[in-house]
């Protein structure tokens, strides 16, 4: 063989050789970027991904409701990892975001299926059973079991108490000594206090007053004898608390004879009744003493809420945003709770909780058991020491969320009939 023929095919030979180094090379490189150590491959772990749902929190690090939402995301994340994608983004940092999924307000959020279609987006604080409630609304299976909380609808113990010894409105037991008795035609009232009474008339739909009046009896404080109303004097005073203390006689002359520390104002039973019913709870128009109440603040306007459901309430009789700065029931810690559009904007602790005292109605339904059988709790476990203390209490845990919800449905008509006697279902 001649040297330039030699020389061409030791030349084609190193090429072929070369370019089949160059091809394994390359392979071996294109599966070792595209690779993961146990062997799928990245396109594999992006389709894998894209089949979970997801929930995407648009927000900043440092908007108050945003950090209540903090911990609630970062738990999610792992309970539910592998089975639903939680992703956190501050627009303010990255405002290309806030643009690129419309946000207005923060926090929002975006439920997302596993194709990547957007299925609901909520604006505001939003807890944990709520946006797993959510996503078994929308169809979207987790697996597992969310937490229904403390559920109780038979009674732990039967109140075995004569029934006339119950107060009609808040279920205490009735002093004999601050009786009041409301007979009507057919059944009696027992009341344990005047408050109560008030209460349970400011209930009545248009009642006739002055029949109204000609029901009631009180006992007078001196002889335990039990008087008209109507006839009574009333030393009107009021308690290191701010509450007022309603004492009544039977004549001006034997009202006189209270020692000076419990002194206060003889007045009538009108004027009594217009300071009782002065002041009104804003959703359910019933008396209420502020100190007992729920504060609520809507616009430029302070009111009042009867209990923590009805201070709700407020948003969706004046279909204002509002702020409620309610009670825990156990222990008087402060809730504050923030609206926005029907919604929660923000709850301050993140761990508050409602109880939504309730029974059944004569077709079996469940209602609302009535204001003095509500609260709010920082915390399940001060809601649980509360019912121990309470074992014929009976009803269910649910959110704040829900409780706001539950209200918001309600019709112009129902809220008219809100905590209305024969009237509120």
């Amino acid at each position: 063989m001649k040297t330039p023929a030699r020389i061409i095919i030791i030349l084609l030979v190193v090429g072929a050789v070369a370019t089949a180094i160059m091809l394994k090379n390359g392979k071996s490189r294109n599966f070792t970027n595209s690779s993961t150590p146990g062997g799928a491959t990245t396109s594999a772990l992006s389709d894998a991904a894209a089949k979970l749902p997801k929930l995407l929190d648009l927000g900043a690090n440092k908007c108050i409701p945003c950090k209540a939402m903090a911990p609630i995301l970062e738990g999610l994340k792992k309970e539910y990892a592998g089975k639903m994608d939680v992703e956190f983004i501050d627009v303010w940092q990255n405002e290309d975001a806030g643009k690129q999924y419309g946000v207005e307000m923060i926090p929002t959020q975006i439920f997302f299926d596993a194709t990547g279609k957007e299925l609901y987006r909520h604006t505001g604080f939003i807890g944990k059973e709520d946006i797993l409630a959510k996503w078994k609304e929308l169809g979207v299976d987790l697996g597992g079991k969310a937490s229904v909380g403390i559920v109780r609808e038979t009674p732990l113990a039967a109140d075995s108490r004569p029934r006339d010894t119950v107060c009609f409105m808040c279920d205490e037991t009735v002093n004999a000594q601050t009786k009041v008795v409301v007979k009507g035609q057919t059944e009696q009232h027992v009341f344990c206090s005047l408050h109560c009474y008030f209460i349970y008339f400011s209930s009545l739909v248009n009642p006739n007053v002055k029949d109204e009046d000609a029901k009631v009896s009180v006992t007078d404080s001196l002889s335990g004898k039990v008087i008209p109303a109507v006839a009574a004097s009333y030393l009107y005073g009021m308690d290191t608390k701010g509450r007022a203390t309603i004492k009544p006689f039977e004549s001006k002359e034997s009202a006189t004879k209270e020692p000076p520390a419990n002194s206060g104002n003889l007045v009538s039973w009108d004027v009594l009744k217009s300071k009782e019913l002065a002041t009104r709870c804003a959703f359910c128009d019933r008396a209420v003493y502020p100190e007992d109440a729920c504060a609520v603040k809507f616009g430029s306007t302070h009111g009042y809420g009867c209990c923590t459901h009805c201070s709700l309430g407020v948003a969706a009789r004046l279909k204002q945003n509002i702020e409620v700065e309610a009670k825990d029931a156990l222990t008087s810690e402060t809730i504050r709770v923030k609206t926005l559009d029907g919604q929660i904007d923000s709850l301050e602790p993140a761990t508050a909780i409602a109880w939504f005292g309730q029974k059944q109605g004569p077709d079996g339904k469940w209602i609302s058991a009535g204001c003095f059988k509500q609260g709010f709790f920082v915390n399940e476990a001060n809601l649980q020491k509360w019912l121990d203390a309470r074992p014929a209490m009976i009803g269910r845990q649910i959110t704040i969320a829900q409780a706001l919800s539950d209200k918001m449905k309600l019709s112009a008509e129902q809220i008219a009939k809100a905590c209305k006697l024969g009237e509120c279902n």
